[in-house]
């Protein structure tokens, strides 16, 4: 092959580095950052390693000259809820823009551990000032306990570590007051149709839920476990249409709602004449489904917009709270007395 016709070489990778070096691709991209936590000698190796390499890297040639990336990082998962996920993400873009930083989105197939380390390493490689993380995972590892402690993280309603500050939703106070709600009016039992049980968000619904019941003396029934798709609700309200006892729903999210009531619908059973259905969200076509939805409200865009502001201008706080609240419309009603 003739010197005109051969192919540039292959650009230098952090993997190439951290080989030359003899240490982990995570440690290269520490040391690039100037993290505290890679000794001088290993810094010294790493940075020889990218002369001899001729290593270029955009983001972390930014950060050694500035120290800073002005790119923020955001997680998320594919699946569940494209309403919440939106408005999420809107916000965070949002408040981002405000305060002059990019945002990095990633975003994971599944709730897997693995998973959620490959992209928390794909923004650490980045170079990312801060990271918000919005995917439920109950269990941590070791490499996002490493990671999380270098960045600056805030989780919503996610993944604990113990160096990331939380911005919660207090969602057992959320299924409270679903709960509540229809109590009040009168239904003596409370069915519940639940979100994923490997999400947080899920459980401490449905532990508000059974407290609620509990508090009021009332056995509660087996919950039954949707996807938060309107299509579990459906296939769950297919179950629920089939008790004749059932008067009352606190469905986990507004999703799910729709399918249950579509369900009760298909049954002859009318919401709220027959049934009163009650969820979680109040997303934007909360306010316009048949009849409109009572529905605990989040906002998800302020919940965005608020972990950009934990996260930039209150370093030293180590969590904070958004409060939920009921949003009362028509499809809940007392019981028809018989």
């Amino acid at each position: 092959m003739t010197e005109a016709t051969e192919r540039p070489a292959r650009q230098p990778s952090m993997a190439d580095v951290a080989r030359a070096a003899g240490v982990s691709a995570q440690t290269v991209s520490r040391a690039l950052r100037d993290s505290p936590n890679v000794n001088p000698e290993t810094r010294k190796r790493v940075l020889a390693a990218v002369g001899q390499l001729g290593y270029r890297f955009n983001n972390a040639a930014r950060v050694l000259s500035s120290g800073r990336s002005h790119t923020i990082g955001l997680v998320l998962l594919q699946s569940g809820g494209y309403y919440s996920r939106s408005a999420v993400t809107a916000g965070v873009e949002a408040a981002a823009g405000e305060a002059g930083y990019a945002v990095s989105i990633a975003t994971i197939a599944g709730l897997d551990t693995g998973l959620m380390e490959r992209s928390l390493s794909k923004l650490a490689d980045q170079g990312v000032d801060g990271i918000v993380i919005a995917v439920p995972l109950i269990s941590v590892t070791q490499k996002m306990e490493d990671i999380t402690r270098e960045i600056p993280t805030v989780t919503l309603d996610g993944s604990r570590t113990a160096s990331a500050r939380v911005l919660g939703i207090d969602q057992r106070e959320a299924g409270r007051i679903a709960t509540q709600h229809l109590l009040d009016l009168g239904h003596r039992q409370v069915w519940h149709v639940s979100g994923p049980d490997e999400w947080i968000e899920a459980r401490q619904r449905r532990q508000g839920w059974q407290e609620c019941l509990a508090a009021a003396g009332i056995q509660a029934p087996p919950p039954l476990e949707g996807d938060w798709s309107p299509d579990s609700g459906h296939r769950q309200g297919q179950v629920l249409a089939m008790i004749p006892d059932v008067t009352a729903v606190f469905a986990a999210s507004d999703e799910m709602a729709f399918g249950v009531i579509r369900a009760l619908r298909e049954r002859g059973r009318s919401v709220p004449g027959d049934v009163s259905i009650v969820s979680v969200d109040d997303i934007a076509l909360a306010a316009y489904c048949h009849p409109p939805l009572t529905t605990v409200r989040q906002d998800f865009y302020r919940s965005g917009a608020a972990a950009v502001a934990l996260l930039l201008h209150e370093a030293g706080a180590d969590a904070a709270e958004s409060t939920v609240s009921l949003t009362v419309r028509d499809s809940t009603a007392p019981p028809r007395r018989h």
